[in-house]
């Protein structure tokens, strides 16, 4: 397993592990990776962060708007 993984964005298509919701935060373990929504993201990230390789967050992308058009 890479650390790489963490610097590929994330989409549409992944989704959470916990609910099924999209996902917005990857953490990247010695085992594999898991995906979060940014509710179970920051409800697992106090146990996971600190055993992560890897912890990408792109919860900002939940407060941006489109451009009108």
């Amino acid at each position: 397993m890479t650390a790489s993984l963490a610097t590929k964005p994330l989409n549409v298509a992944d989704r959470c592990d916990s609910c099924g919701a999209q996902a917005y935060i990857r953490a990247v373990l010695d085992q594999g990776e898991l995906l979060f929504c940014g509710h179970h993201g920051r409800k697992h990230e106090p146990k996971l962060r600190p055993m992560a390789i890897e912890w990408h967050d792109e919860t900002a992308r939940l407060n941006e708007t489109e451009p009108p058009g």
